[in-house]
């Protein structure tokens, strides 16, 4: 798998993977012009033995490299999960290489040579996604944390809680009273900070998936 961009990693930059030389200058020119931190790469390998991976927060990438291409290694991060948004440039694009870049969550695909001001505003979405993604992981980890102080049979509770069981039905799976399952159910709800029953269920919904993406 691979790892994910992380705070407190060093700068966060915008990553040029290109085998052209020429591009990868100006376009490092172009966004520094705009105050973009940036640091370019020859090839996939380059960028991540440099431990790009951890701190890029937008990588702009050729789709035609040699070796590994920059398409194939946008897909393969896209499997893994990693939390990074690219934008694909290439002289040449057909459609059927743009949809496959695209179901890949491209934020945008381009043809060189790239208008500028196309470049930028595709670069600024993804800024911008990698911005949204985490604030994102910030609130999951509180999530987790808050889950945390939970008790098992908290936990139980909130299961079933969140899967729409009656107190009644709880109390029948977990072999303990009505009023006791009332009484995990408040505590549930404070220390998980839920203002009420859909909040504690979509509480549950986004651990569920926070954890399907670790997994991944």
């Amino acid at each position: 798998m691979f790892p994910t961009a992380k705070e407190g990693e060093g700068e966060r930059f915008v990553a040029v993977i290109d085998d052209d030389e020429s591009v990868r200058e100006a376009l490092r020119g172009l966004f520094q012009s705009v105050g973009l931190a940036t640091e370019i790469f020859g090839s996939v390998q380059d960028f991540i033995q440099a431990g790009g991976l951890k701190r890029a927060a937008c990588i702009v990438l050729d789709i035609r490299l040699p070796g590994r291409s920059g398409l194939e290694f946008q897909e393969a991060l896209a499997r893994s999960g990693a939390a990074l948004s690219v934008v694909l440039i290439s002289g040449h694009v057909d459609v059927q290489m743009a949809v496959r870049a695209m179901k890949a969550g491209a934020v945008d695909v381009l043809t060189k040579p790239v208008r500028e001001q196309d470049l930028l505003e595709a670069v600024n979405r993804a800024l911008a996604a990698d911005r949204l993604r985490r604030e994102e992981a910030k609130g999951d980890e509180a999530l987790r944390a808050r889950h945390q102080t939970l008790s098992d049979r908290e936990r139980q509770v909130f299961a079933m809680v969140a899967a729409g069981l009656l107190n009644k039905q709880i109390a029948e799976r977990a072999a303990i009273t009505e009023a006791t399952v009332k009484l995990h159910r408040s505590q549930v709800m404070k220390k998980m900070e839920a203002v009420s029953l859909p909040d504690l269920v979509r509480m549950a919904d986004r651990l569920a998936k926070a954890e399907a993406r670790e997994a991944l």
